[in-house]
C-alpha cells in the first residue's frame, strides 16, 4: 500500500489537538489592516477550531499529522 501525500496547503494551516479536534487560525488578518478595529485585530490573533463538519475532510488531508 503506498503512502498517502500530504496536502501542502493544509500541513501549513492546520494542525491537531490531542482530542483530535483541528486548530486553525483566523483568516482576515493578513493585509488592509488600518480600516479593522484594534479589538478586531486582537480577536483574530487567537486560534480557533474547525468546524465538525470539515474535520474529516481536513483530517484526510494531513494523514499524518
Amino acid at each position: 500500500m503506498p503512502k498517502i501525500k500530504t496536502h501542502s496547503g493544509a500541513k501549513k494551516r492546520f494542525s491537531l489537538t490531542k482530542s483530535g479536534k483541528v486548530k486553525r487560525a483566523h483568516a482576515y488578518k493578513n493585509h488592509i489592516l488600518n480600516k479593522k478595529s484594534t479589538k478586531r485585530k486582537r480577536g483574530l490573533r487567537k486560534g480557533a477550531y474547525a468546524d465538525v463538519t470539515n474535520e474529516s475532510a481536513i483530517k484526510q488531508m494531513i494523514p499524518y499529522k
